[in-house]
């Protein structure tokens, strides 16, 4: 069953029915009413909680839920769990069920600023202060929040959301189902200086900024626009917050980059790399298929196609894990080898006298 409550909506469903939506099995009661999702410290009768992490394993006997979303081989006596293989992402299709989003309808304000020559579709959302330049288009079901300005020759292709103060500079092109979330900026200058510390020559940037289908970018990350050709966001890439992509970067299908990352101009990433928050990228370097590359690494050179990587000046990472487990005994070796080298001084100065006594 399903109710609206204003702008919202309250969905109701038994565990059997949640189980026949996520093609899991229920052990326990499966007629029990779910009414909210919770975790396993807020939860009680009507919720449904989960566990994701082996860590928080001993609080499925003490949470209060109704049921408990688990991965096979859970067996908790009294409760009610709905087993499926991947908890985790379970867990988003019935946030997304009982947590809807509200399908805007398409209206465009009169207060948004739309210039002559620009092409956008009367099923598209354009909020109050939108500026929209001209020769950009803007296709059906996207969504523009306030503030959002669209530059010339501009793409924002279907049921793309732009929400407050995105700014996608001239001839860029966003593609479906983008969402780019509030202060992101598209095809900024990329970073071009001549004789930089000297006269700082700068020079244009002229290429422009691609983001394929089904991306999604962070608040306040900053993506340049390509020197001459393009800067490249491909299919399925997730981008968090306060990530700095210089021009002409390519980012490959699927890649996951973290907070607070900086990848350096002309850097290609391959397929499925994820790099942890704080990561640097020096420029023009290649990164292959599923590397993985660890929060606050410093990335000089390539790195191999699955490659797992840490460190500054990065290395594999069992090595880091190695030198950083040396790293906590170092006073102590400190003091070894002083003690070692007195001690090696001591017998020299006493071979030295034996000498003398000698001749």
């Amino acid at each position: 069953m399903t109710r609206k409550v204003g702008s919202h909506t309250t969905v109701k469903k038994t565990l059997n029915e949640i189980a026949s939506l996520l093609g899991g099995d229920v052990i326990g009661d499966g007629e029990v009413l779910i009414e909210r999702i919770r975790g396993l410290d807020e939860a009680g009768k009507g919720d449904l909680t989960f566990l994701a992490n082996p860590k928080y394993l001993k609080k499925l006997d003490t949470t209060g839920a109704s049921a408990i979303l688990v991965a096979s081989g859970q067996i908790r006596k009294g409760k009610n769990l709905l087993i499926v293989a991947e908890p985790y992402i379970a867990l988003g299709r019935l946030l997304a069920l009982f947590h809807p989003e509200e399908e805007e309808k398409g209206e465009i304000h009169p207060n948004a600023c739309i210039e002559a020559g620009a092409d956008v579709s009367s099923a598209a959302v354009v909020y109050p202060g939108v500026h929209i330049c001209r020769g950009a288009r803007v296709e059906a079901k996207a969504v523009l929040y306030p503030g959002v300005f669209i530059g010339r020759d501009a793409v924002v292709g279907e049921a793309s959301i732009l929400y407050p103060h995105v700014t996608i500079h001239r001839r860029c092109r966003i593609g479906r189902r983008v969402v780019l979330h509030a202060g992101v900026v598209v095809g900024s200058d990329g970073f071009g200086f001549a004789r930089p510390g000297r006269d700082n020559v700068k020079i244009p940037q002229i290429g422009y900024v691609q983001i394929d289908d089904d991306v999604e970018v962070g608040a306040n990350t900053t993506i340049d626009r390509g020197a001459l050709g393009r800067t490249w966001i491909q299919r399925g890439v997730k981008i968090d917050n306060l990530v700095q992509i210089a021009h002409n970067v390519v980012i490959g299908e699927y890649s996951i980059v973290v907070a607070q990352v900086g990848i350096s101009g002309s850097t290609k990433l391959g397929k499925g790399v994820i790099i942890g928050g704080q990561a640097g990228l020096v420029g023009h370097i290649h990164i292959g298929d599923h590397a993985m590359i660890a929060a606050g690494s410093g990335v000089h050179k390539d790195v191999a196609a699955g490659q797992v990587v840490a460190g500054t000046p990065h290395m594999p990472h069992r090595e880091w894990l190695k030198v950083e487990a040396c790293r906590a005994k170092l006073p102590a070796l400190r003091e070894t080898l002083a003690s070692l080298q007195r001690r090696i001084t001591a017998l020299e100065e006493k071979e030295e006298k034996k000498e003398k006594e000698f001749v």
